[in-house]
């Protein structure tokens, strides 16, 4: 049994692939057909392995494992914070900063320093400095708060990547390759399968594919938190 149904995923429209033209060969098993230039995907494929990706998360935030949201399109963006904050989970949704993962240690040494920007905010502290140094420390603190916010609560490499659109985040997948850490994916027909753990084939551009792919997992990790609760 699945956890969604082909209806649902239709109504999202996760079916929709990529201009046949622009292909991963690799994706021919999950293609169920060509309409006017543009492949379908194969929504039987897509519940089998959502439902696989569902069961694997669930089992994993049992087990308390920790998540990490990837996807910085600007269709993803607001979406994968959502869940991923949702499900106490962390998150990037701007832009991946090489070395995130590969140099964990010195990327944590600037999450800690936008913890202290941000209590210095919250204490007025930027209010008693001269107005330049408030402006630069202010600016910095917006582009940490931009690329590291989703951040703030990871102590450590995360046990599981979930990522939408495998072919933008080619760096951080390379990075969780790299580390041995499994990736979950929404990837559509122009994408390589092969360089994912569990692939999902679906729709990567549209907000409802994303959405409905993103909700049911975040939603899969709460169950499994509360079941090691």
């Amino acid at each position: 049994m699945t956890v969604i149904t082909l209806g649902e995923l239709l109504d999202a429209w996760v079916h929709f692939g990529h201009q046949s033209s622009r292909w991963n060969p690799k994706m021919f098993p999950y293609i169920y057909t060509e309409q006017n230039g543009i492949h379908v995907i194969d929504l039987v494929q897509t519940a089998r392995l959502l439902t696989h990706a569902y069961n694997y998360v669930q089992l994993a935030a049992k087990e308390n494992k920790s998540f990490l949201f990837i996807g910085t399109k600007r269709q993803a963006s607001a979406i994968i914070a959502e869940e991923a904050i949702k499900s106490n989970s962390h998150y990037i949704n701007n832009r991946w900063l090489g070395g995130t993962l590969t140099n964990w240690a010195t990327v944590q040494g600037r999450v800690e320093y936008l913890k202290e920007l941000d209590k210095k905010e919250a204490n007025g502290d930027f209010e008693r400095l001269p107005k330049k140094e408030a402006a630069l420390l202010r600016r910095e603190h917006d582009k940490l708060r931009h690329n590291l916010g989703g951040l703030r609560q990871m102590s450590q490499i995360p046990d599981i990547a979930i990522v939408v659109d495998p072919k933008r985040e080619t760096t951080a997948i390379a990075e969780c390759r790299k580390l041995g850490i499994p990736i979950i994916s929404i990837l559509d027909t122009n994408c390589d399968p092969n360089l994912v753990d569990i692939p999902i084939p679906a729709n990567d551009d549209a907000v409802r594919s994303i959405k409905l792919i993103l909700s049911t997992l975040s939603d899969a990790i709460i169950l499994g938190q509360r079941g090691a609760s």
